[in-house]
């Protein structure tokens, strides 16, 4: 008896001791967000966190108290303090430990910046546009880029399942960067569209929520689980396991470390493979959506155009091309929900708030893109010529959070432009996209943990070839 009451004793004083320090750093935001977490929580688990946190940044401003222990931030002074001071910022806060791959921590989900930059030593030359643009490199994405075209054209007096096709190019490119000559063939080979399906089609954000928020009841619920890895794991396994593998894949820099196990290599490709599918499939269906829209049609006039005047030219020099794939991540950033980070020992002062260590702080880019009105004028439109204003654009890509920042941000950053402007390339200069009636004007957001894909998967496009 005496031992409850001293843990009810301590429970509650931890409590009046949080709220007590939370009222002294004043941050603005709700009334109910200085003593409870469960308001946040309910629109996690409703998938509205993203919406829920946008509107109190319209409402407060740029810092927001999001519960007794959170703070988000849309301001360029509070990203650069959470995540490039010290050139890494702080460190991550265990909501990392659902990315775990294996049972191991990768780069991405390694929570110290120490540990993390060891790791990414290993590869990040790999995803340097030099390794990137190498010939071998390059072809295998274009081939994939053309195995995409063949399904445009095999689509005509209907439309295209997209959403499919365009992840299948993604898996298969980032794939490729990984493994070649190996990798997945999912637009070419029947058998390997069940890595598409695994990785895309499903819906495991309240699992998630469950390991992050009861992680004793997941234990229990995973005893009841018939399989331990997936197919795209295996499959991951599989291809750590072969020898033949290219100089410029990424595995093969991998193996080259006698520190890292044969797991451990495969936890990182296996991260690389799920985050690449995702980005690059997801923000290829919301811009190329966008531009099949009535609204958007002068912009895809405008692109093939460029293109179409310049057939033989590079990729970096295709100025219009450029300035729509940038207005596409900013508008509609694959990764669009909070970023977590834990405020070191001593605490920060953030913004001119004194914020307590341990504390959890972030940014979304989906409210850092749209709220900044001053940087991004008109911010909800889909105007890829404002990235030729000279004047604003260093501001523009100063706040541009697509990428996440520092020296933390997504390492495969390169990668995914590169695929998305060879696939646009090819397409828009041979192919006008429209919507069918079956398709919805306006593309919602399904948000997962960090990510938001298309709802229902759906992303439907009419090719009409020129």
């Amino acid at each position: 008896m005496l031992a409850l009451w001293l843990l009810a004793v301590t429970l509650i004083g931890r409590y009046i001791f949080q709220a007590w320090q939370t009222w002294c750093t004043r941050v603005p935001g709700p009334w109910f967000a200085n003593v409870t977490r469960l308001v946040l929580i309910y629109y996690e688990w409703t998938r509205r966190r993203r919406q829920y946190i946008h509107g109190l940044h319209e409402q407060y401003g740029d810092v927001v108290r999001l519960a007794p222990d959170q703070v988000s931030f849309i301001n360029l002074e509070g990203m650069k303090e959470i995540y490039q001071s010290g050139g890494s910022g702080y460190d991550k806060s265990d909501f990392y430990d659902m990315f775990k791959q294996y049972d191991h921590r990768t780069m991405f989900s390694m929570l110290g910046r120490e540990e993390h930059a060891q790791r990414k030593k290993l590869f990040a030359e790999r995803y340097a546009m030099t390794n990137v643009a190498r010939p071998e490199v390059m072809d295998g994405i274009s081939t994939r880029a053309m195995k995409v075209l063949e399904k445009c054209k095999a689509s005509a007096g209907s439309y295209l399942d997209a959403y499919f096709v365009l992840h299948c190019y993604a898996i298969d490119g980032v794939s490729h960067l990984l493994f070649n000559p190996g990798g997945t063939d999912t637009l070419g080979d029947p058998s390997h569209r069940e890595y598409v399906e695994e990785l895309t089609y499903y819906d495991n954000m309240r699992r998630r929520m469950i390991e992050m928020y009861l992680p004793w009841l997941h234990k229990i619920l995973s005893r009841f689980e018939t399989s331990t890895w997936g197919i795209s794991q295996r499959f991951v396994l599989d291809q750590v396991e072969q020898s033949r593998l290219g100089p410029s894949a990424v595995l093969h820099k991998l193996s080259k470390n006698p520190d890292l196990s044969t797991v451990q290599a495969a936890a990182e490709c296996m991260d690389h493979m799920a985050a690449g599918i995702e980005t690059t499939g997801d923000g290829l269906c919301f811009l190329m959506h966008e531009l099949s829209l009535p609204r958007s049609h002068h912009i895809q006039d405008k692109l093939r155009q460029e293109l179409q005047s310049n057939p033989n030219a590079k990729l970096e020099s295709l100025e219009y091309l450029d300035a729509v794939v940038k207005e596409g991540l900013r508008r509609f950033p694959p990764i669009p929900m909070s970023l977590p980070r834990l405020v070191p020992s001593g605490g920060r002062t953030i913004c001119g708030y004194t914020v307590p260590e341990n504390t959890i702080v972030s940014c979304c880019a989906h409210s850092m893109h749209l709220l900044n009105e001053n940087v991004y004028p008109d911010a909800y439109a889909f105007k890829p010529e404002r990235w030729f204003d000279k004047e604003r654009l260093p501001n523009m890509n100063r706040l541009m959070f697509t990428f996440s920042a520092g020296g933390r941000g997504c390492v495969g950053k390169n990668l995914a432009l590169l695929e998305m402007k060879t696939l646009l390339r090819e397409v828009y200069s041979r192919f006008k996209t429209t919507l069918p009636p079956e398709m919805p004007t306006e593309m919602e957001m399904d948000d997962q943990v960090v990510a938001s894909r298309p709802k229902d998967f759906k992303a439907l496009l009419v090719f009409t070839e020129f």
